[in-house]
């Protein structure tokens, strides 16, 4: 088992910046990949960010590259999302996702998920 607890949610108005945290416990860190969706209101969950277990490769959603960067810090069970120009579409519940496997731009690809963190950018 796998416990994912995210933080760093708030809300702040359109061109600013927040980083979320996810640390994770329960199992070795190393050998998990990590994933950020979000999911606004009504909204199915989207692909955000992923990183490998070691850091060496990460990928982005369309809408949040050149804005958005993932990393993790092993030694802190921790991963992050950095979330800078910040738009009033990016609002939405933020959730972190780990998987035993490749990561992976589907929700369905992730074994264990935290309890999210509300984002609300304002116009």
């Amino acid at each position: 088992q796998v416990q994912l607890v995210e933080s760093g949610g708030g809300l702040v108005q359109a061109g600013g910046s927040l980083r979320l945290s996810c640390v994770a416990s329960g199992r070795t860190f190393n050998n998990l990949a990590m994933g950020w969706f979000r999911q606004p209101p009504g909204k199915e969950r989207d692909f955000v960010a992923a990183i490998r277990w070691s850091g060496t490769s990460t990928w982005y959603g369309d809408s949040v590259k050149g804005r958005f960067t993932i990393s993790r810090d092993n030694a802190k069970n921790t991963v992050y999302l950095q979330m800078n120009s910040l738009k009033p579409e990016d609002t939405a519940v933020y959730y972190c996702g780990a998987t035993k496997s490749f990561m992976s731009k589907t929700a369905r690809g992730y074994d264990y998920w935290g309890q999210g963190t509300q984002v609300t950018v304002s116009s």
